[in-house]
């Protein structure tokens, strides 16, 4: 019997885990009163805050989900029949737009072409049309591969809008995307377990002197949990308590940004745009099409679609899982026509090497004509600069 190892995990997150994140989950369990945790975790709301330009305002890290955080993002900075504008590019912006139903406020929605990104020009025009107290974008829509122009954006709300707040969905692009809160950002959200490279089990959200200043001047909103309110106190002083620190996940959380620091975020960017490339191009030669127009490609994930409607998409992904990665199905309107792939976090060219490998093998166990090496050719060329 042949010895499989554990299939690279090359989906939209979580995503392939450094061992010295791993080790830092084995460490032995301390209180979250430690004086020692207090410390540490301390230092790495300092880290988050400084990276991501964020040091006049906050940053809050809490046990939960992206959800989680796309949660505490809006409920802290909208009130019930304040107006929020949702900008969606596919499932995840949907999923906001579901978020912010629930909330009672009077909700406009901008909706894009699945493929395609909300565009600046339709937000200024619906803004001039109809002011809003918070616009809400998707950076990176993980349902399609789209990046959305978050600084030409950002730019456009702070100048021609100033009381509007920009709240982002970092979610896919935070540690793989260059983008930071001075670009005239109010809310930054994402999750431990996707470009940050770390597991599942944190939320964090960065907020602006802005958007603190919204929360503080509101009445006490129903939420509790994700209450800005109830979390300041704890980002501020670390021996403080509201809800039990996830120790050993905030360790862990703790090694990847220190090895986003460590990296730069600039350099990151422009890996993941490299591996990102490498991967669109590999996949090309094997007949599967990007979905997103390359202008609006994002850097973290990929939607591929099959070239024939004839190819079993979840016999497909078997096949591939089978023969060493794992990719992800596809999502909303795009269900059962492609897979999707993530080449984000702390991965390398060998990772993406081994990747493409596996979908030349799935493809010939599935009997998909391919001209075997073609995809390997091409990430390497665009790998090593040829």
């Amino acid at each position: 019997m042949m010895i499989k190892p554990n299939p690279l995990v090359m989906i939209p997150g979580p995503t392939p885990i450094a061992r010295s994140v791993m080790e830092q989950l084995g460490r032995e369990t301390i209180s979250y009163n430690d004086l020692r945790f207090s410390v540490e975790f301390k230092g790495l709301i300092e880290d988050m805050k400084s990276l991501w330009r964020c040091e006049d305002g906050m940053v809050f890290i809490a046990g939960g989900s992206g959800t989680m955080a796309m949660e505490m993002g809006i409920s802290n900075t909208a009130s019930r029949g304040e107006r929020v504008l949702v900008c969606s590019n596919g499932f995840f912006g949907d999923r906001y737009v579901n978020i912010c139903e629930r909330k009672g406020f009077d909700l406009d929605v901008i909706r894009a072409e699945w493929g395609k990104t909300v565009t600046t020009e339709e937000i200024e025009a619906h803004l001039a049309k109809r002011p809003s107290s918070v616009v809400v974008v998707t950076h990176v829509e993980t349902s399609t591969g789209v990046e959305f122009p978050l600084r030409e954006a950002a730019s456009m709300i702070r100048a021609g809008h100033p009381d509007t707040l920009l709240v982002v969905d970092g979610v896919a692009s935070v540690g793989g995307a260059e983008f930071y809160m001075d670009w005239g950002i109010d809310i930054m959200l994402t999750c431990s377990q996707k470009c940050l490279g770390a597991p599942p089990g944190l939320g964090a959200v960065w907020a602006s002197p802005r958007a603190i200043q919204k929360r503080e001047s509101m009445p006490t909103i129903a939420e509790s949990y994700v209450d800005f309110v109830q979390w300041i106190p704890v980002m501020k002083d670390t021996m403080k308590y509201w809800g039990t620190p996830a120790v050993n996940m905030v360790w862990a959380l703790r090694e990847g940004v220190r090895l986003i620091k460590e990296e730069g975020i600039p350099e990151r960017d422009r890996r993941h745009r490299l591996y990102a490339e490498a991967v669109r191009r590999a996949m090309g030669a094997l007949g599967f099409k990007h979905k997103a127009p390359i202008e609006l490609a994002s850097p973290t994930v990929t939607v591929f679609l099959y070239p024939d409607e004839g190819i079993d998409d979840a016999a497909f992904r078997a096949a591939v899982y089978d023969e060493g990665a794992q990719i992800a199905p596809c999502q909303g309107q795009f269900l059962g026509k492609g897979f999707r792939i993530g080449h984000m976090g702390n991965i390398t060219p060998s990772t993406i090497v081994s990747l493409i490998a596996a979908v030349e093998r799935g493809c010939v166990r599935q009997g998909i004509k391919i001209e075997l090496g073609s995809a390997l050719a091409e990430a390497q060329r665009v790998l090593t600069g040829v």
